[in-house]
């Protein structure tokens, strides 16, 4: 068994490794101050806050809207404790404008990227009717952000996902244009692949990468990390809890949802996003493995409860 150190001067190191039992945690030191990292992304000269907080599901992609005064409050209390990172998009309905106004009152002090790249219609399911990077309909979602944002600078501009009808050298230079015109800071690339970021990278150097990244999903590591080293661009995962499930929050729902209704139900499919129906067609095909992952979100939380963890601790303490 090899362990990896995981931690950073002023938090809690950890040494976490894995065998065919589940994760296993030791804790190697104390809390040794209260002060948020910061981190700059790539060679870029944008730094951020280590801790980010992904805005989209105040307001989208897991059932209704939350309070909006909550949020807002949650937000600026985030503030508070050092993040300065947020992140939103286009594609997540009212939610730039929610951030928008929470943020305005910090806007010199925070970060805020948000993505293009998705054709949007009401009427559609999820308000999404297909993908569309076209440079003029870039060029329109980047005037539109910037009001509901109610800011004059987008600091980070991602394209959210890759358009196969639309050279990604078009949309490069399209950000590139924003760049110019002082309306963007930073071009990013959502979940694409080795090729296209090198091909993007030629024509306006991209400053960081999204990706879901986790304990249970570590496929950036065999060819995109390497790839971002390279170039000098940084990586910045979303989805570090795994949809809810390392923390250990899909093992209590599990008894009460049948696989049928995982995807016959439109509300269960709205409440529950997608890391529930990937969970049950894992089970109907793989039992054996889901069933590891399950003992291993259970032995990631006994050994946080023995450090006197949160759920969402651990499994945000690992790095490789």
């Amino acid at each position: 068994m090899k362990w990896a150190n995981a931690g950073a001067a002023g938090k809690l190191h950890f040494l976490i490794a894995a065998d065919q039992n589940g994760w296993f945690i030791r804790c190697e030191s104390h809390l040794q101050g209260e002060t948020m990292e910061k981190r700059k992304l790539g060679r870029s000269n944008l730094e951020v806050s280590a801790i980010g907080l992904g805005c989209m599901g105040m307001s989208y992609g897991y059932g209704p809207a939350a309070d909006k005064k909550k949020m807002i409050s949650l937000m600026r209390t985030a503030v508070e404790r050092g993040v300065t990172f947020f992140d939103t998009a286009e594609a997540y309905g009212a939610n730039e404008e929610l951030v928008g106004e929470a943020l305005a009152p910090f806007r010199e002090q925070v970060v805020i990227a948000t993505k293009f790249g998705f054709r949007i219609d009401p009427k559609a399911e999820r308000g999404l009717a297909g993908l569309d990077s076209r440079p003029e309909h870039i060029q329109e979602v980047a005037e539109a952000s910037l009001k509901r944002l109610k800011t004059d600078v987008i600091d980070l501009f991602y394209q959210h996902r890759v358009d196969p009808n639309v050279p990604i050298e078009d949309v490069a230079g399209a950000v590139k244009q924003l760049i110019q015109e002082g309306k963007v800071k930073h071009f990013g690339l959502s979940e694409a692949g080795v090729q296209t970021i090198r091909r993007a990278h030629k024509v306006q150097p991209v400053t960081a990468r999204q990706s879901e990244y986790s304990l249970w999903w570590r496929e950036p590591e065999a060819e995109v990390l390497p790839t971002l080293e390279e170039l000098g661009i940084g990586f910045v995962p979303f989805s570090p809890l795994g949809k809810g499930f390392l923390p250990g929050r899909s093992t209590k729902i599990r008894s009460s949802i049948r696989p049928t209704s995982a995807t016959s139900s439109p509300v269960l499919r709205q409440r529950l996003g997608r890391q529930i129906r990937l969970w049950w067609i894992c089970l109907a095909n793989s039992p054996h493995r889901t069933r590891r992952h399950l003992r291993r979100s259970h032995s990631l939380g006994c050994s946080r409860r023995s450090l006197g963890l949160f759920p969402s601790q651990a499994p945000r303490s690992w790095r490789v």
